[in-house]
């Protein structure tokens, strides 16, 4: 039997989440963005940052689920996820520290082999490596993280605990306010230095304040060899993304600039791209689920379209917040745009920060899959807002509506996500569901980077209308899929 935490305990219990949580909102939305435009050409920013995200979360997916699976098979006397929180954050201060280092090699002679060889610089070359490492050893310990609330804490306060991991999430958004002048000024070496010390303090806080009790009935292993189908799931996943964006470029080049218009052309180039991101996220989701799960994938046909579900609205949220801060810059023509990015997350944190806690405590009463409708609808009309956003004050009215659907799907639906998991299994399967955290990268920024970039091309700014109004899509399909999810009737709630 499950004890009940206090509310003290479940913020030391989600503590690692904030070091986490503080690294992303950094490293996606501002400082990664800012190191590609100080080393490529301007006009291929989007396309070059999609390259190192991609490439990054490619990683993540593959071992966030097969660290999963081993830390819920971890006999140590730390506990089951102990160890791997612990191992994660300290090689995540290692390979951040690689990241850093790529500013050293702006001028390197290694450029003309590079440029020659690949059509990108040294410091991209390294930057690429040093991303791809740390989203090795941060989904290392965030397969640990994630498994704390299902083995800890009783069901009855899933919503809460949700609710309190959520706000660790969105906390840092307000913290970057003091980073974002730094990233204006290029002091990467300064912003790298902070992001580590949030990685070591919230690790020790989550470390030594939580109790878990030593294993020692070992779980066997699922049938097969899972490591391999975890690799197979990834591949399967990435491979549809990219033969998805083949398509895209496909019909973009056979379209004659001369003789086709530009409504035309965005609408059959749009088409194809959301047509490309839909297929990618049901085909990757149902392959890559059925690899990664195996034989059991078929009894568990609610938790795959959860991950569905999940994947769309975060691919469309997550990539909203990936190209801000060019949007920003191409459309508002602000002298800061790293720091104007910053009011819009902090604006979408204020919002996310209510609605976060409302929404968890309030699933555990009235049900999820509602209030999960209600986050979609309300990051669609933000998302519609933010299209046609031409100055700060819109820009920040869209930044509540989305703050306020985002904050209600992240508390909710995760929560829905550890109703719907086995037990036994909690950390394999929320390693799965990881198809919807780096896969969402993936899809967005993928596919929405080059589009941005061909779109631009023809008129500026044009291409953050296509792809956001592409976001858009996936929110709606997020809520329209919802019915699919069968719960039990402790959390019943059909909408």
């Amino acid at each position: 039997m499950k004890r009940a935490f206090r509310w003290v305990e479940l913020v030391t219990l989600n503590g690692y989440q904030l070091g986490l949580s503080m690294a992303s909102n950094v490293l996606s939305p501002l400082l990664l963005p800012a190191m590609v435009f100080a080393f490529m050409p301007p006009e291929k920013k989007n396309t070059y940052t999609a390259l190192v995200y991609t490439a990054g979360l490619t990683m993540a997916m593959f071992i966030q689920p097969v660290m999963g699976m081993l830390s819920d098979r971890c006999t140590s006397k730390l506990g089951r996820r102990r160890p791997f929180i612990i191992t994660g954050a300290l090689l995540n201060v290692l390979f951040i520290g690689i990241m850093g280092t790529s500013i050293w090699f702006i001028h390197s002679p290694l450029n003309g082999f590079f440029q020659s060889s690949f059509g990108v610089s040294t410091s991209l070359v390294i930057l690429l490596a040093g991303f791809v490492l740390q989203q090795f050893s941060s989904n290392i310990s965030q397969a640990g993280q994630q498994g704390l609330i299902p083995d800890l804490v009783a069901e009855n306060q899933h919503g809460l605990a949700s609710g309190i991991k959520s706000f660790m999430e969105m906390l840092p958004a307000v913290l970057v306010l003091l980073i974002a002048p730094l990233v204006d000024q290029r002091q990467f070496w300064f912003v790298i230095a902070i992001l580590m010390a949030f990685y070591v303090t919230t690790m020790l806080v989550t470390v030594l304040f939580t109790r878990e009790e030593a294993k020692i009935k070992k779980v066997p292993y699922p049938s097969g060899k899972p490591i391999l189908r975890m690799l197979l799931l990834t591949v399967i996943f990435v491979g549809i993304t990219q033969l998805s964006l083949l398509l895209v470029k496909g019909i973009s080049r056979w379209l004659p600039e001369e003789t086709t218009s530009l409504i035309l052309r965005v609408t059959l180039v749009g088409l194809a791209g959301l047509i490309g991101m839909t297929g990618s996220i049901f085909f990757g989701v149902y392959f890559g689920a059925r690899v990664g799960i195996g034989k059991e994938s078929g009894k568990q046909k609610s938790f795959i379209w959860w991950v569905v579900t999940r994947l769309l609205f975060m691919a469309a949220a997550n990539s909203v917040r990936n190209f801000a801060m060019f949007f920003i810059s191409d459309i508002l023509h602000v002298p800061n745009p790293a720091q104007i990015t910053t009011y819009l997350i902090a604006v979408v944190f204020i919002f996310m920060l209510v609605s976060s806690l409302a929404g968890g405590i309030l699933s555990d009463r009235f049900g999820r899959k509602n209030l999960l409708a209600i986050a979609g609808i309300l990051a669609l009309i933000g998302t519609i807002l933010l299209v046609f956003s031409r100055n700060i004050p819109t820009l920040l009215i869209s930044g509540c509506f989305l703050g306020l659907g985002t904050g209600i799907f992240m508390a909710t639906n995760w929560a829905l996500g550890t109703d719907l998991v086995p037990k036994l299994d909690a950390g394999r399967y929320l390693g799965i569901s990881n198809l919807a955290g780096a896969g969402a990268g993936i899809i967005g920024s993928s596919i929405g980077g080059p589009l941005a970039d061909y779109f631009n091309t023809i008129q500026t700014g044009l291409g953050y209308s296509v792809i956001f109004a592409l976001y858009s899509g996936l929110f709606l399909l997020s809520v329209l899929l919802l019915p699919q999810i069968k719960t039990s009737p402790l959390v019943s709630d059909e909408t």
